[in-house]
């Protein structure tokens, strides 16, 4: 009898997310200088990075690719997920993303949260906690 129980094809643990990309090369690049994360895998069509405590996010080559919009629009893309990083210091954060191809969105909702777009269009938002 084994150690682990049988949970009847329940998931096990959360693997990560998967943004798709025109390139994901490019895009885990740009992730890759934000975050300084280490690349896990990388083949033509397939990266990985992986942060601390195993988080882990992939990029895929899908080339029908269409950015989302931020704020959405019924007439355009929707946004199906957005990431969000907490940082120490927001005003040096937003610094070093637009410096490694981030994009600040013209709409900010909160003063303690900044909205930005990856190179692709990806919405992320760089907050601080508490």
């Amino acid at each position: 009898m084994s150690d682990t129980p049988d949970h009847d094809g329940v998931p096990r643990a959360f693997a990560g997310v998967v943004l798709d990309a025109p390139d994901a090369r490019e895009l885990a690049d740009f992730y890759r200088r934000l975050l300084n994360w280490e690349t896990v895998e990388d083949g033509p069509d397939w990266v990985s990075l992986k942060g601390p405590e195993a988080t882990k996010i992939s990029f895929q080559t899908e080339p029908e690719y269409r950015p989302p919009t931020w704020p959405g629009r019924r007439d355009r893309q929707q946004m199906m997920l957005h990431l969000d990083f907490e940082v120490d210091d927001l005003e040096s954060a937003h610094r070093h993303a637009v410096a490694v191809g981030a994009t600040l969105a013209d709409f900010q909702p909160q003063d303690d949260v900044r909205v930005y777009t990856d190179p692709v269009g990806h919405p992320f938002c760089l907050f601080v906690d508490g």
